[in-house]
């Protein structure tokens, strides 16, 4: 109710604002007037827009409307270089220049003539001013010329200013509401899927405009056809005079207690000709290490499928413990990172090439402790546990993406990319577990070591071809992948087991040498051809089959004596082959009318798919047929209002994991057996989003919404000995109940009293079902939060952002009806920075974070990060600066997170970079147009 409540006083002072700012007064200093006519018919244009922009940033001054008699006046604007733009529907907007100071403080224009649109001539030019924002279809997209920003900073500098982004202190964006995982430059990859090295290297003054939206799958994009593959995008679009010429930077920077940063890059742009390098090094967590090398394989952990129903197996850790490469703030990292790119595009843009190299290596130590709380029917178990661990990765990755028009109506796409990766991990843990009496029930001590070598490779053509009856359409995809992966690791594990007096009942040791050889290959192909049916109907018909196969063989060894690992433990392993056929058809229709584009259609899948256990000669065939029906409306109501409601239906197929279990033994306290009978669920998704854009008042809103409900859904059956502490897991079907989940989020934003000011308020939740030792157990989850923002801007003098706001979490499990995790929250972030004489700059920014205590946890947590910098530029264009930065000035970074789900709540703590200060050179140097060779400008 209070965030309503906030909404609603938002929204009322925005139409406060609008309404004082519409003045009729005639009198006072600094005036402007003038009589808006039809300039054929000298109509009086009654009602027309009037604004006065500032003409160094465009930004609204005052605004009012023409009187019945087609007359404006405005008072009291101040003195300085301003902008009148007038505009009336369907008449070319009218804009003019002007100064008003304090011996010519008043301007007349006399009669203002508009033209209608369709009474211009072609030699008629008329200049507008470019809006802030504009929406286009899905897209929107902002102007950069209306944000300011400081001279060398950067694209994420530039994000930060615009509604509904965010950009947190790791450089990680988020936009209306969602992660953006993938920034291009001008509608290119820029060195693949690391979006930090956009926007942490490119400057920000070379952005003309700033690009927001859904990226589809290049055939959803060319036939119109939504296959339900998005990614959250930005692509930054380059001004014209930055696209020749070269730009970089060198940093370099040595701190306290061990702490060092190193970056080098350069990139030299020639027209649609783009050369970069860079590299890194250091352990301040800029790690550079954005890749998702399994992505276009759809592989992850055990048996997973996708979309379509088909069944991919990963393997690389053998059954053990793996790294995937990243650093996600756990433990102290050193990243050695470097990477080439280069893409270009010639003939007219008939030939087109992106490729790109990156190499790096990632080490992570660190300490961690968890604990968790077991919330069984009648009873609760408690464990804590205490790790160190060691992680490596070294990766190196080349990929490579050619495209030719080979006509006016077809075009030809060839994707290729390849990587070589090798992790090592190693993990101590010692686990202790209680009885709700406080009894010792178990204790459980690992050493978990595993050595990965792995092979991936994928390849894709893409083929389009325009027909000769206009909308009649063919195109067909091809794509294949192949992975190869080999581990070698060893599980060490002392458990042992107390009886409900606390003495010892028995003890298990475990010492095994595991392998694991993997290789997975696919081979998928989708046709699809469109036919206009009448001018405003089309049919999309679309047919492809798909072969996979993996070969998964796991083994583990005891002793024959003490280091030599050559018995085989039958119990413990297998050599799975899965082979799958799938046909996949579909049809769909598309009708656009005005401003309405409504899509609907279904496809279906068939899916073959037989298994064969190699040692136990198990065999295993079955037949899917999957259904996905979907639906979309979009309703262009302007150019600068859009709204989109959608639906999706698919079958979700049980894993393999689920079905046949892989055994391991990694956790001799968890058991997973599987479940043949498994059936099908079936998911049913809808989702909404409205966006909207007032050029005259610069007022954004954005409303998103989505939910989501599965029948006959798999759930766990976990059953635990609550005398031994030791729990089996087995998947079932559900029916009669409807787990479900939504998300809803809204973003406003417009300039009040000189400052920015943002409101975003968002709720999630979910109702998910489990069951406890065979009990049917409910869960609830929601969450609500709020956060405002406010930022002002002065150019070299101050800069100030400000977001803060509350949170709320409700969570409730039937089987546990008098325990809760009900807590509060509240998130602050900020951003300031102060320009003094002599080129100074102060700068600091710092996050908040509180979580009170719940039933749950006793206790609360607190945590203020400030970080603070003082930084000296020099040489007329500031392009060399010298600089002290304190990092957690506070010493407070505490590496914390708490979850609760279904019966289970984990709090962990673990080893974090806490304060260093640090001493850093840094020279930004550029060089565009005419002349480049020369020196860089910024440092003349």
């Amino acid at each position: 109710m209070k965030l309503t409540c906030t909404l609603l006083s938002f929204l009322l002072l925005c139409s406060v604002t609008a309404f004082s700012q519409t003045s009729f007064n005639t009198k006072g200093p600094n005036l402007i007037k003038g009589l808006i006519i039809d300039s054929a018919s000298n109509a009086k244009l009654i009602n027309a827009s009037v604004s006065v922009l500032r003409a160094k940033d465009s930004t609204l001054v005052k605004f009012t409307r023409a009187t019945n008699g087609g007359a404006f006046t405005i008072n009291n604007i101040g003195t300085g270089k301003f902008i009148l733009l007038v505009t009336y529907p369907q008449y070319a907007d009218y804009v003019e220049d002007f100064t008003l100071d304090s011996v010519k403080n008043q301007k007349n224009f006399g009669s203002v003539d508009l033209q209608l649109k369709s009474r211009l001539l072609s030699t008629v030019i008329v200049k507008g001013t470019v809006a802030a924002i504009k929406i286009k279809g899905d897209t929107t997209e902002f102007n950069a010329k209306a944000f300011a920003i400081e001279p060398n900073s950067k694209v994420e500098d530039l994000l930060k200013q615009l509604p509904g982004i965010q950009v947190d202190k790791d450089g990680k964006i988020t936009a209306q509401g969602q992660t953006v995982s993938k920034v291009l430059v001008d509608g290119e990859e820029f060195f693949g899927d690391d979006p930090t090295l956009v926007t942490k290297n490119i400057r920000g003054d070379m952005v003309d405009k700033v690009q927001l939206y859904d990226k589809k799958s290049d055939q959803a994009t060319f036939t119109g056809i939504d296959d339900g593959k998005k990614t959250k995008t930005i692509n930054i679009k380059l001004k014209e005079d930055k696209k020749s010429g070269y730009f970089g930077k060198i940093d370099a920077g040595v701190g306290t207690d061990g702490f060092y940063q190193g970056q080098g890059l350069f990139n030299k742009f020639k027209g649609k000709k783009k050369m970069s390098a860079y590299g890194t090094i250091g352990n301040t967590g800029k790690t550079g290490l954005g890749w998702n090398d399994n992505s276009k394989l759809g592989t992850g952990g055990g048996g997973e499928m996708n979309e379509d129903g088909n069944i991919y197996f990963s393997g690389g850790d053998g059954g053990l413990d793996s790294f995937g490469g990243q650093y996600d703030g756990r433990g102290l990292p050193i990243a050695r990172t470097g990477g080439l790119h280069y893409d270009d595009k010639w003939k007219n843009d008939k030939y087109t090439l992106n490729t790109n190299y990156k190499i790096g290596s990632l080490e992570v130590d660190g300490k961690s402790n968890t604990i968790q709380q077991l919330n069984l029917p009648g009873n609760v178990l408690n464990t804590n546990t205490d790790e160190t661990f060691n992680n490596y990765a070294f990766r190196q990755k080349l990929d490579v993406t050619y495209s030719i028009k080979l006509d006016t109506t077809s075009t030809l796409k060839i994707s290729v990319d390849g990587t070589l990766k090798n992790t090592k991990t190693n993990s101590n843990n010692f686990a202790t577990s209680t009885r709700e009496d406080g009894s010792l029930l178990n204790t459980n001590g690992r050493n978990l070591t595993n050595n990965v070598d792995q092979q991936l490779f994928n390849a894709s053509a893409f083929y389009t071809k325009k027909l000769k009856k206009p909308g009649r359409t063919i195109s067909f995809n091809v794509t294949t992948g192949l992975t190869d992966s080999k581990a070698n690791g060893f599980l060490k594990s002392t458990l042992n087991l107390y009886n409900q007096q606390g003495q010892l009942d028995s003890a298990q040791v475990i010492d095994q040498q595991k392998t694991d050889k993997t290789k997975t290959s696919k081979l998928t192909t989708n046709l699809i051809y469109t036919e206009p049916l009448s001018k405003y109907l089309s049919m999309i018909l679309n047919y492809g089959i798909g072969l996979n196969n993996s070969n998964a063989d796991r083994k583990s060894f005891d002793q024959s004596s003490p280091g030599v690992y050559n018995v085989l433990n039958d119990s413990l392993s297998n050599h799975y082959v899965f082979n799958q056929t799938s046909n996949i058809g579909g049809l769909n229709f598309n009708l656009k009318k005005g401003k309405t584009i409504f899509r609907f259609g279904s496809g279906i899948a068939n899916i073959h798919y037989k298994q064969v256990d190699e040692i136990t000669g198990n065999f295993a065939e079955r037949n899917f047929t999957n259904l996905s029906p979907q639906a979309n409306l979009s309703y262009k109501f302007s150019t600068y209002s859009n709204l989109n409601i959608g639906y999706n239906g698919n079958q979700t197929q049980p894993t393999i994991d689920q079905l046949q279990p892989i055994r391991v033994n990694t956790n001799p306290l968890n058991v997973i057996i599987g479940n043949p009978a498994l059936r099908p669920a079936f998911r049913n998704s809808f989702n909404l989003w409205y966006n909207s854009y007032k050029v005259i008042s610069d007022q954004s809103v954005y409303l998103s919404g989505n939910y989501s409900f599965t029948t006959n859904p798999i759930v766990n059956n976990t059953v635990t000995d609550p005398i031994l502490g030791k729990s089996t897991t087995q998947a079932l079907n559900l029916p009669g109940q409807k787990p479900f989940n939504y998300n809803i989020y809204s973003s406003a934003s417009r300039k009040f009293l000189g400052i920015n000011v943002g409101l975003d308020l968002s709720s999630n939740g979910n109702v998910y079902y489990s069951l406890i030792n065979s009990e049917l157990n409910k869960t609830k989850s929601t969450r609500y939060s709020g956060q405002l923002s406010l930022s002002k801007y002065k150019e070299k003098k101050y800069q100030i952002y400000i977001n803060a706001g509350p949170g709320y979490t409700i969570g409730q499990s039937s089987l546990q009806p008098l325990i809760n995790n009900n807590g509060r929250g509240f998130d602050a972030n900020y951003f300031m920075s102060i320009y003094l004489p002599g080129k100074i700059q102060i700068a600091s920014d710092g996050q908040y974070e509180y979580k009170a205590p719940t039933q749950s946890f006793s206790t609360d947590f607190r945590q203020t990060i400030i970080n603070a910098s003082i930084t000296k530029s020099f040489f007329k264009g500031e392009g060399l600066k010298l600089s002290i930065k304190g990092n957690d000035l506070l010493n407070q970074n505490s590496g914390f997170t708490r979850s609760a789900s279904a019966n289970l709540i984990t709090q962990n703590t673990y080893t974090t970079i806490r304060r260093y200060y640090m001493l850093s050179v840094v020279w930004d140097f550029s060089g565009f147009g005419k002349g480049t060779a020369a020196a860089a400008p910024a440092v003349k």
